[in-house]
C-alpha cells in the first residue's frame, strides 16, 4: 500500500520569513535559564511521590543473591529483550536479567496511562515479526498488546528462568584480578558477571516539574507512568474512568502521553484544566487494522524492508518520485518532497533539494495549525493549541479526539509558555497567570530523563572501571566508544541507545543490531577462550574522530527549536541532543561498517585477554 502526498499550500520566501520570526519568538518565550535542572528528578529527596514505586505488582519478598554469572543484562524492556534473544541465538546459556518492574516490557510495563498507543508503525516498531510469527492488531497498537508480546517474546527466548524483578541495580565496580563486574542491587545482591549489558532504555526514569510549593499540595498526585486506577476507576485494557466524574483534575503536560491520555480525562472528569507550556504537532491517527492475509503474502524479509521505507521516509529521504508505504505524520515532508521533486524536468542540486525540503517543512507545519482550527471551536484556545516550531522540534503525535476535546465545557486549557511555567501549587491547587485552581488531583505527563545527566537517566550511582574511574566522569566531555557499544578501560561493558553509533528512525531495530553485534563479541569470546575484551586508546580515539568529521550538525537547529527533551530543555551550553552522536553516513552505512567489522573475524580494534 502506498498513498498520495498531502495537500499542503505554498510557501515563499516572504512567509517563510515571518514564520522564522514567530518561531524565534516562541521558543523564547519558552526558555528556562535552569534547562533540565528545572525538574525533580527521581532520587532526589525533594520528590513528593514516589517515581519509582510500581503501582502494577507487587513486590515478592526474597532472599538476596550471591552468585557467578556470565552474562548480566540491565534492563527488561526491548533492549534487555532483545539482548537475551540474540545472546541465545550465539550459544550464551548463562544470562541473567534484572529490572525494577515486576515483568518484562519496559516502557510498556511502566506506561498504562488510558489511551496509551504506539505512535510508530507497528509492523516496523514490534521487532521479530518474523522470527515469532506474530501480527500486531493495528497500524499503531495499544500498549496492552505490545507488553504481551514483549512478554511472550521473553518466554520463547527462555529469559524469566533467573530474571530478577523488583531489582534496582545500585553498582557496577570492575575486579581487574577475577575479570569481572561486581554488581550490587537495592535487594543485597551481589552478584559477579563476565559480562554487563546496559539494556536500560532511553525513557526509563520519570520527572517532576520542579513547581515552587510541589510539597505543600494535599490532593492526589501521580505521574502518567505510575497510573493509580484505583483512584480514577477502569484499568489500561477499559479505560472507564468513573472515579473522576466528581473530581477537579489538573494534567500538566501536552507531549505524546498528554495527548492520548487527555481525551479520556476531559471524557470522565467533572473538571479537567490542561497544563500547557509547549504544544505538540497532533495529526489525524488513521488508525487501520492489519490484515493477517496481506502480512502472509509479503516475502520473507518484508520486515527489514519495511523498517527501511521507513527510515527513508522519516530521515534520510525517499527518491525523487518514490512512494510512500508507511503514510503517516513521520513520512509526510519527505513524502510530498518526493513526489515535487519527481515532477521536475532537471535533477536539482543538493542546495536546491535541502532548500525545498525546507520550505516543505513550514508548509506541512501550516497544514497542522489549520488543522487546530477545523477542528477547535474556541478561537483563543485553538491560537494557544498551534505549534510555532519546525517539525520534529518536538515527537509528533497523531489523535482523533485530542483537539475536539477542547470543545467539551468542563475542559479548560491553561497555557502557561507566557509564564514559562505553573507559578506554584498550594494545598488545595495550582497558581497559572496569576490566577488559582483548586483541584483534588495532579497528573504529571512530565516525562523522563532523556537529555539530563547520564547518571539521572540511568539512575544507577555508580559505575567504576579500570582502577576505580567513574564512567560518569570519564564521559562528562562527551561519549568516548568504540561503534557506540564499548569504551577503553570499561572491560566487558557494552551500551545499548543512542550515543555513538547509526541513528535508525525505528528504535528498536536500533537496538536490534546494536545487541546483535554484542551477542556476536561475547559468543566470539566464550568460543575462543577470553575473559577480557575492550577496546584499544586508538580504536575508541579512532572512531570518535571519525563519528564528528562525518557528523551531521545538528545544534543549530536544535539551537532554533522550542525546548524539549529533544534539545536538553534548550541548553545551549551542553549542546544535549536526544539521538547522541549519531553517525553522519547514515543508518544503511553504519550496519554495513558492523557487518564488515564482523566478518573480518579478528575483532579489530579490540584487546583481548
Amino acid at each position: 500500500m502506498t498513498c498520495r502526498p498531502t495537500e499542503v499550500a505554498p510557501m515563499n520566501d516572504a512567509r517563510m520569513a515571518v514564520l522564522q520570526e514567530r518561531y524565534r519568538v516562541e521558543r523564547d518565550r519558552r526558555l528556562i535559564d535552569r534547562a533540565t535542572d528545572q525538574f525533580i528528578h527521581a532520587s532526589d529527596r525533594r520528590a513528593p511521590i514516589d517515581l519509582l514505586a510500581d503501582p502494577h505488582c507487587p513486590v515478592t519478598v526474597r532472599e538476596p543473591l550471591h552468585v557467578d554469572i556470565e552474562v548480566l543484562v540491565l534492563g527488561a524492556g526491548w533492549a534487555g529483550i532483545l539482548a537475551g534473544w540474540h545472546l541465545r541465538q550465539a550459544g550464551v546459556a548463562d544470562v541473567r536479567i534484572i529490572d525494577m518492574a515486576g515483568d518484562f516490557g519496559g516502557v510498556w510495563y511502566w506506561n498504562r496511562y488510558p489511551g496509551i498507543q504506539c505512535d510508530n508503525d507497528s509492523c516496523c516498531y514490534l521487532p521479530l515479526l518474523e522470527e515469532t510469527g506474530f501480527v500486531p492488531s493495528r497500524k499503531f497498537a495499544d500498549g496492552p498488546e505490545i507488553m504481551r508480546y514483549a512478554q511472550s517474546v521473553a518466554r520463547q527466548a527462555g529469559l524469566y528462568e533467573g530474571a530478577l524483578f523488583h531489582t534496582a541495580c545500585t553498582a557496577l565496580r570492575w575486579d581487574e584480578q577475577g575479570r569481572r563486574w561486581h554488581v550490587t542491587t537495592d535487594r543485597g545482591d551481589r552478584i559477579r558477571a563476565r559480562f554487563v549489558i546496559m539494556g536500560n532504555g532511553l525513557i526509563t526514569t520519570p520527572k517532576l516539574p520542579g513547581l515552587p510549593g510541589i510539597d505543600l499540595f494535599r490532593g492526589k498526585m501521580f505521574h502518567t507512568s505510575r497510573w493509580d486506577y484505583t483512584y480514577t476507576g477502569g484499568s489500561c485494557e477499559n479505560p472507564v474512568l468513573h472515579k473522576l466524574g466528581d473530581k477537579r483534575i489538573a494534567i500538566v503536560g501536552t507531549g505524546a502521553t498528554g495527548v492520548q491520555a487527555i481525551p479520556y480525562l476531559g471524557k470522565y472528569a467533572e473538571k479537567l484544566f490542561v497544563i500547557q507550556r509547549t504544544p505538540s504537532t497532533v495529526d489525524a491517527r488513521a488508525n487501520a487494522p492489519v490484515d493477517p492475509d496481506w502480512i502472509a503474502s509479503l516475502p520473507p524479509g518484508w520486515q527489514r524492508e519495511r523498517q527501511r521505507q521507513f527510515q527513508m521516509g522519516a530521515i534520510e529521504g525517499l527518491p525523487p518520485g518514490g512512494l510512500d508505504v508507511i503514510c503517516d505524520i513521520w513520512t509526510e515532508i519527505n513524502r510530498n518532497l518526493a513526489n515535487e521533486l519527481g515532477a521536475l524536468r532537471d535533477q536539482p542540486s543538493q542546495q536546491d533539494v535541502m532548500r525545498r525540503r525546507e520550505a516543505m517543512d513550514y508548509r506541512v507545519m501550516e497544514r497542522l495549525r489549520k488543522r487546530v482550527d477545523d477542528l477547535v471551536d474556541d478561537p483563543a484556545t485553538a491560537e494557544s493549541l498551534k505549534p510555532w516550531y519546525r517539525f520534529m522540534c518536538k515527537r509528533p503525535a497523531s489523535n482523533d479526539d485530542y483537539y475536539p476535546t477542547f470543545n467539551r465545557p468542563n475542559v479548560e486549557l491553561i497555557d502557561v509558555s507566557g509564564t514559562r511555567g505553573v507559578e506554584r501549587m498550594t494545598a488545595t491547587g495550582f497558581v497559572a497567570n496569576g490566577v488559582e485552581y483548586p483541584v483534588d488531583c495532579v497528573i504529571f505527563a512530565s516525562g523522563f530523563e532523556v537529555t539530563s545527566d547520564l547518571i539521572q537517566r540511568w539512575n544507577i550511582p555508580v559505575i567504576e572501571g579500570i582502577a576505580g574511574q567513574s564512567l560518569y566522569e570519564r564521559w562528562a566531555d562527551g561519549y568516548r566508544t568504540l561503534h557506540g557499544m564499548s569504551a577503553h578501560g570499561f572491560p566487558n561493558l557494552f551500551f545499548t541507545g543512542f550515543l555513538q553509533s547509526g541513528f535508525n528512525a525505528t528504535t528498536t531495530e536500533m537496538i536490534n543490531r546494536h545487541v546483535e553485534h554484542i551477542a556476536y563479541i561475547i559468543g566470539q569470546c566464550q568460543g575462543l577462550g577470553y575473559e577480557r575484551v575492550e577496546p584499544t586508546v586508538e580504536a575508541e580515539q579512532a572512531w570518535i574522530d571519525h563519528i564528528r568529521d562525518t557528523r551531521i550538525d545538528l545544534n543549530d537547529f536544535a539551537d532554533e527549536c522550542t525546548p524539549s527533551y529533544f534539545n536538553g530543555e534548550g541548553d545551549r551550553s551542553k549542546k544535549r541532543w536526544f539521538a547522541g552522536e549519531p553517525y553522519g553516513p547514515g543508518w544503511a552505512a553504519f550496519e554495513a561498517l558492523l557487518r564488515k567489522w564482523r566478518a573480518q573475524g579478528d575483532m579489530q580494534g579490540m584487546n583481548m585477554a
